[in-house]
């Protein structure tokens, strides 16, 4: 017997995982046999045992103290407090400390588009692409402050080739191809509901990608990091594709964060009402965190200030800015894995495609937000909701491809 497959047999029978052999026979030759065996010898089975574990959990919140964050608000900043900030962070883009990164792993089935959902047509006149509009917030940077800023696009196995292709195709935009780099996002296997790992389609491990929390670790992994700090970079914009009116280059944001001594700041709009479903920035045990929707009680949420607002209302948006320090701190940290119940087609050891009508495997996603509470203390501007924040995420109703293409031009025909 292949000393290989003695091994990997070894392993599984260890951890109970012994039905990922079922299909072994069934590939069709040795080197798919082989890719296989070295793809179970990558799992971190611990890890799974944990993970599946943490899916009979429940969070409780009743023995951490959760207050209100404090916030500035752009838009009532004084003229003086807003010029310092500006000059503080045009200073540091100008001196080329500032990185930006576009975390565009998905694809656009959701919007009935095949393919990265960047590259996907929004629909305006001029027909560009998520990925175009989003360069041209660079470009606009390099008229204003002279200089290219480093732009890292975090991919996925599925659609990394495309996307690179796509950048390709269309010359990157006219951004110069030097400051643009692509990285993938990481993913971990699926379980069943008895915490056994699926097999997909094609007889390969199922995998599903692990969050945009798990940003940190495969910036170290593909060597981001370290591509960062050899070109000096101090500060990075993390934020989604999905977003039309993403401010990636804000010198406003990197002035607070400098001027408060902070490793980190995060944009926040004031939540529509009480149920919306977002998350939203808190202190959790004195610590910055965003708390979740679901996590957050009715009472709570509804609670106001004096002049009343929702105590609770700092929406998180997935715009963030991080000190490089920060960065490779939280890279080198395990942050925890939520756990989402979804439905996934998966091989069944007769070699038969089963596609369930109901949820059936647990998914595992570590959130960005999680890095909050690692740090003292982090900045969080307020922004207007109309200016910063077109979401294209449903095919229509809210935060769908219309509402998007109506703030986009609403935005640019206000700021002509």
């Amino acid at each position: 017997m292949d000393e290989k497959l003695k091994q990997v047999e070894q392993i599984l029978k260890k951890y109970g995982q012994e039905q990922l052999l079922d299909g072994y026979n069934r590939l069709p030759g040795e080197k798919e046999k082989q890719d296989f065996l070295n793809s179970i010898l990558t799992v971190d089975f611990n890890q799974i045992e944990k993970l599946f574990a943490s899916c009979k959990e429940s969070k409780d919140f009743s023995n951490s103290k959760i207050e209100p964050i404090d916030y500035v608000d752009k838009s009532k900043l004084s003229k003086e407090d807003y010029e310092k900030y500006e000059k503080i962070g045009s200073k540091k883009i100008k001196e080329g400390k500032l990185a930006v990164v576009t975390m565009a792993g998905g694809q656009g089935t959701r919007l009935g588009h095949t393919g990265p959902k960047g590259t996907y047509d929004l629909g305006l006149d001029t027909h560009k692409s998520i990925f175009e509009i989003l360069c041209d917030t660079l470009k606009e940077a390099r008229e204003k402050y002279k200089v290219d800023i480093p732009w890292y696009i975090m991919t996925s196995d599925e659609n990394n080739a495309e996307t690179e292709d796509f950048f390709k195709k269309n010359n990157y935009f006219g951004y110069p191809e030097k400051c643009i780099t692509f990285f993938k996002q990481g993913k971990l296997p699926m379980l069943s509901t008895e915490g056994k790992i699926l097999l997909n389609e094609k007889g390969e491990i199922k995998e599903a990608a692990d969050g945009h929390g798990g940003i940190f670790q495969s910036m170290l992994k593909d060597g981001v990091i370290y591509d960062m700090k050899a070109r000096g970079i101090e500060w990075v914009f993390i934020g989604g594709v999905d977003n039309v009116l993403v401010k990636m280059v804000d010198s406003v944001l990197i002035g607070l964060a400098e001027e408060k001594h902070v490793l980190a700041a995060g944009k926040s709009i004031v939540k529509a009402g009480p149920k919306e479903k977002v998350g939203v920035f808190c202190k959790k045990n004195g610590k910055p965190s965003v708390i979740e929707y679901s996590e957050i009680s009715e009472e709570m949420a509804a609670e106001t200030t004096a002049d009343g607002e929702l105590k609770y209302g700092e929406s998180h948006i997935l715009c963030n800015l991080f000190n490089i320090k920060a960065i490779e701190k939280i890279s080198k940290m395990e942050l925890p894995y939520h756990v989402a119940f979804k439905k996934a087609k998966y091989l069944d050891k007769d070699g038969n495609v089963v596609s369930p009508t109901e949820p059936n495997a647990y998914k595992f996603e570590a959130f960005l937000f999680d890095a909050f509470e690692s740090l003292d203390d982090m900045a969080i501007l307020r922004v207007k909701r109309e200016d910063e924040f077109a979401p294209v995420k449903n095919a229509e109703g809210v935060d769908s491809p219309e509402t998007a293409r109506k703030l986009y031009i609403d935005f640019h025909n206000k700021n002509k």
